[in-house]
Formats: C-alpha cells, structure tokens, sequence
C-alpha cells in the first residue's frame, strides 16, 4: 500500500519558486503578528491592566458588583479578600480578583 503512495511523491515537481513574489511570506507572517497584536493581545492587557488598578483601589465604603452580580458594600479590605455587606447584617467574604466593577456612591440606595 505504501509502494503506491511513494512514485507520485517522487515524480512531483521539485523544481525552484515559480516567480513569486519575494519576501511576501515574511510580509503575511509580519501582518498576522500585527493584526493579533491590537485585534487581541493589546485590548487584553489593556483590560487587565484597569482592573488591576481597579482592584488594588477598593477601600472600604466602596459599592461594588462583583462577577456573578452580587451588589454590596465595602466593610472590610484584606490583601487577598474583602468583606461586603449585600443587605443588613448579611456579610460576604469575596477573592478581590471577583470584583467586576465599582459603584459611584449611593448607587445601592437608588436601586
């Protein structure tokens, strides 16, 4: 079965470019590197950066939503987790990388 393969692999054409244009491998691969570089790896950094600002900003008295939607209020900021208030006397503890965004202030007495 390999024997049928191997003749029409041997009699294909192994002879030079034919004429295309030079460097236009390069310029595609330099292209790609550039489009994935601002379509994807710069708006994500981007992204990463602000939220580490974000995060490393929380203080207490802060309003937060966090990323499964919960709304509370800062009580308590940790290195690693912070405790919000979501309703009186209902404290939960949370990994700071869970905060989805800030609140201005006095956005839970108006919801």
């Amino acid at each position: 079965m390999i024997d049928f393969f191997i003749p029409s692999a041997m009699a294909a054409d192994a002879g030079g470019s034919g004429g295309g244009i030079p460097g236009l491998d390069l310029f595609i691969i330099v292209a790609f590197a550039a489009v994935f570089y601002f379509i994807v790896w710069r708006p994500q950094s981007k992204r990463a950066k602000e939220h580490r600002e974000l995060v490393a900003g929380l203080s207490k008295g802060d309003e937060i939503v966090t990323n499964g939607g919960l709304i509370g209020k800062i009580v308590k900021v940790e290195e690693q987790y912070l405790v919000f208030e979501v309703a009186d006397n209902v404290q939960l503890k949370l990994q700071k990388g869970a905060v989805a965004t800030a609140l201005p202030k006095g956005t839970i007495k108006s919801i």
